[in-house]
């Protein structure tokens, strides 16, 4: 798998997540399976290029190539000016959003808003490809509306302006992420493009990865929601496709191996007051099911300090390792 000029791990990608998929959290997959990662979706509004969430967001310092950041916007021109941006800070591959489903995305026509009207999507896609230098990319979904799918048109348009690849959430705008990803849209697509399809939506396991692979022909995969609290989805998917056999879940060991690395980057990477609030969204998927997470989670999320909150979530799997060596596993 390529995109442009570059090669991929493998044909695993971390899906754009806002609040999620910032650099820690792209570099973990990365470490432990995915071929490639998206950055957080980035306004195309200038005004808001200098503002300390956006810079966080387009932090590529020491990621693993190729570094691809996505942008959101509906003027053409603005959109070319932050697709420059990103490549003159790092990004080597641009991708474009219209596939974001919030509210508050589509009100300003941005996001999934955009596929109601094609022809601006025409001249969204054939402005930023002619801005820069790197592969554009498009992340999108089958259409605005049900009853109203018009990705095979879309994918048509994104092929002629120059796309380099272009993923498909298998959802309307209007299912949001409700019901089932309808993949026989996808495989459409993927029969009619010359350019790479990435199929997203509902690949939540190995043997759901495989059925998706061989439904629609996809040339790779993309995971958004399953990655949260559970990173290590990419090397076991990666495992399955190539062996067939099923790697296990990390051991509590690695468990908390992963954990506090991941917990240090974030700290090292927000400061003390933001990294520990974005750290609570991480360890609560981390903890899920867990014994006793509930009344964890409640005391973790008093803890208003880094050193706090990383002491208490190493006292909860340290209990949950002795229970484990006393009773022989974690019931």
């Amino acid at each position: 798998m390529h995109i442009g000029p570059f090669p991929l791990a493998n044909r695993l990608m971390v899906a754009p997540m806002a609040g999620v998929t910032d650099r820690p959290f792209r570099t973990l997959c990365k470490r432990l399976g995915a071929g490639h990662a998206v950055s957080e979706m980035m306004t195309a509004d200038k005004a808001l290029y200098a503002r300390q969430k956006s810079l966080f967001r387009a932090n590529f310092d020491g990621e693993i190539a190729p570094i691809s950041a996505q942008i959101a916007g509906a003027d053409p021109v603005k959109l070319a000016e932050a697709a420059r941006f990103q490549v003159a800070n790092g990004a080597q591959i641009v991708d474009i959003n219209m596939g974001c489903p919030v509210k508050k995305v589509c009100n300003r026509l941005a996001g999934s808003a955009l596929l109601q009207d094609e022809a601006l999507v025409q001249r969204l896609l054939d402005t930023v490809v002619a801005a820069v230098d790197v592969p554009v990319t498009l992340k999108t979904r089958l259409g605005y509306a049900n009853g109203q799918e018009n990705i095979l048109r879309i994918a048509r348009i994104a092929e002629q302006a120059g796309v380099a690849a272009l993923a498909i959430h298998g959802r309307t705008r209007e299912q949001m992420y409700t019901g089932s990803a309808r993949y026989e849209l996808i495989a459409a697509v993927k029969q009619q493009a010359r350019i790479p399809i990435i199929a997203n939506g509902d690949i939540d396991s190995p043997e759901k990865a495989a059925e998706v692979l061989a439904r629609t022909g996809a040339d790779a995969l993309m995971i958004g929601r399953a990655a949260q609290g559970k990173p290590w989805i990419f090397r076991q998917i990666a495992y399955f496709l190539q062996t067939g056999e099923h790697l296990p879940d990390p051991d509590l060991a690695e468990m908390t191996e992963i954990i506090h690395g991941h917990l240090t980057e974030l700290y090292g990477f927000y400061g003390e007051y933001s990294g520990c609030r974005i750290a609570r969204k991480h360890i609560a998927w981390y903890t899920s099911g867990l014994p006793d997470s509930n009344a964890f989670r409640q005391a973790m999320y008093a803890e208003d300090s880094t050193a706090g909150q990383m002491r208490v979530v190493m006292d909860f799997f340290h209990h949950l390792q002795q229970r484990q060596d006393g009773a022989g596993e974690v019931v």
